[in-house]
This record gives structure tokens, sequence and C-alpha cells, in this order.
């Protein structure tokens, strides 16, 4: 897909980017190299990829999954400025 000067110019509008029209062939160009790009990217095969968190490796802290009892009402609010019949009370912030 190769970008024209037009389309450049409608993306530098809605970037909100002054682009002065002498530079327009260029940045039309450069974006057509980007595209080209992007491609090729998409013609790479990934199917047997593990997606990544990181470039750095790193292991995901994982924790059991266990249904509990709940039943933490008074230790939640506990250090709750204020509270009221069970519940976080908070000022009023609409009239």
């Amino acid at each position: 897909m190769a970008i024209d000067v037009d389309t450049a110019r409608k993306v530098a509008k809605l970037a909100r980017i002054a682009v002065p029209e002498s530079e327009l062939s260029k940045v039309a160009k450069e974006l057509s190299g980007i595209l080209k790009f992007m491609e090729r990217l998409n013609e790479v095969d990934v199917t047997n990829v593990q997606p990544m968190t990181s470039v750095t490796p790193m292991e995901l802290k994982l924790r059991r999954d266990e249904i509990t009892d709940g039943n933490q009402q008074v230790s939640v609010l506990a250090n709750a400025p204020d509270t009221k019949e069970g519940f976080f009370a908070v000022p009023k912030v609409v009239e």
C-alpha cells in the first residue's frame, strides 16, 4: 500500500502535526516505507512462538486459585477512615 501526498496531509492533520507542503512528499514516502515493513512483518510465521511479557526472561508468579469463605468484612473495614452500617462511608461529592 502506497501513501500519496493527500493521505499524508490528512494523517498529519489528524495527528495535529504541522508539516510544510514541501515536506509532504517526504512524509508520504516514509509512511509508505513503514507500511511496507509492517506487511513484511505479517509474513513471519509465529504459530509456535509464545507471547512475551518482556524482552528479558521472567517467570510469572502464580498463586493457587482457591475458594475462600470471604467473611472478611471486619478486617477490610478496619483501616477505613469512616464506615457506616458495614460499608465504606465517603463524603458526598455531587450536590
